[in-house]
């Protein structure tokens, strides 16, 4: 174990025990690291930060049940911020809202996944077996690998909800192995 992990779990027993300090210094030592890991999942800085404030009101609440026999203090934090952004994710209610100014730049963008479709040659392989796709699964696919869309960003400019969005993505992409290969 390193220094910083054993500092960890110190603290973790006296936050246990109710002390303040210990918390303050917890959230010192840990809130950029755990801040850096949920904006990896949320992707959006507000978002991590909620994660992350909501996990650290856990830990306090649950200091006591945390057991160092089972592992270090920084690995159970890190498991509660990655279980508060994968729910966060999975329920989506705040994910899926972008400002009317936001949508018509997506839009923009979303013409350049048509234009690339359009600009490959009729002989390509590739456009063939894109041309076979379902509309919606070839322009989701063009907008999340030419363009760069997140699920959301697609699910927004489609109009569709974020799980049918992959689900198109995933199947097209399937799909587009089986034809290429």
């Amino acid at each position: 174990m390193d220094a910083r992990t054993d500092d960890c779990d110190g603290l973790m027993r006296r936050v246990a025990g109710g002390d303040r300090k210990a918390f303050a210094a917890i959230f010192d030592l840990e809130a950029g690291r755990l801040l850096a890991i949920a904006n990896r999942i949320v992707r959006r800085r507000e978002l991590a930060e909620e994660v992350v404030q909501d996990a650290f009101v856990t830990v306090w609440r649950k200091a006591a049940v945390y057991d160092h026999e089972r592992g270090a203090a920084r690995a159970w934090m890190t498991t509660i911020v990655r279980h508060r952004a994968l729910n966060l994710i999975r329920d989506g209610s705040r994910l899926d809202f972008h400002a009317a100014d936001d949508l018509t730049a997506l839009g923009d963008r979303a013409a350049d996944a048509d234009t690339a479709y359009d600009a490959l040659p009729e002989s390509e392989d590739l456009k063939r077996c894109l041309g076979q796709l379902e509309p919606e699964r070839r322009r989701s696919i063009l907008m999340a690998y030419v363009v760069g869309f997140s699920h959301g960003e697609i699910a927004a400019t489609l109009g569709a909800p974020v799980g049918t969005v992959k689900a198109w993505i995933r199947r097209g992409v399937v799909s587009l192995k089986e034809c290429l290969s």
